[in-house]
């Protein structure tokens, strides 16, 4: 089993653990400082808000009665069984598709995490311009943006890792 690790991309778990952790010691932080709904302003453009979302990306599907909840906990856990099979098929020597998968997976186990517990997940970055609000997030969303726009670096790649 070691060997397995050693040899694969599962050898970057840890950037998945680390997402998760960050995640949730952030949201725990959110819960136990702010009231639902606080705003506290950091700078210009970016407040931390604390929202509850009971859908997905953008909110998307938050006000259907509920049954989203076990709808995305299961999409989360299929795909999360993807990724750790995807990352013991990567080699060892590559970096920026495993990177990007861990990064997606820890996101995605964070956001899973929040509907399992609470039901819904819990949002407290607020990027604005005037008026106009971004759709609040959270670390585990950030994780799986960047994670995301990494797969696509890497296919533009085609896969390729350079050598050192």
């Amino acid at each position: 089993m070691l060997n397995a690790v050693k040899n694969s991309g599962l050898r970057w778990l840890w950037l998945a653990a680390l997402v998760l952790v960050l995640d949730q010691v952030t949201k725990l932080w959110v819960i136990d400082a702010m009231h639902l709904y606080q705003s506290v302003q950091i700078m210009p453009s970016f407040n931390l808000t604390y929202v509850r979302n009971y859908g997905a990306a953008f909110s998307f599907l938050s006000d259907s009665g509920g049954w989203q909840r076990w709808f995305f906990t299961a999409i989360a856990i299929g795909v999360s069984g993807l990724i750790l099979y995807w990352l013991k098929q990567t080699k060892a020597e590559q970096v920026l598709l495993p990177s990007a998968f861990c990064l997606i997976l820890g996101g995605a186990l964070g956001n899973l995490y929040d509907r399992l517990a609470y039901g819904y997940v819990i949002d407290f970055l607020d990027v604005y311009y005037g008026t106009w609000h971004w759709p609040a997030f959270n670390i585990a969303d950030s994780a799986i943006c960047v994670g995301a726009a990494l797969l696509i670096i890497d296919s533009f790649r085609g896969g390729k890792e350079k050598q050192a």
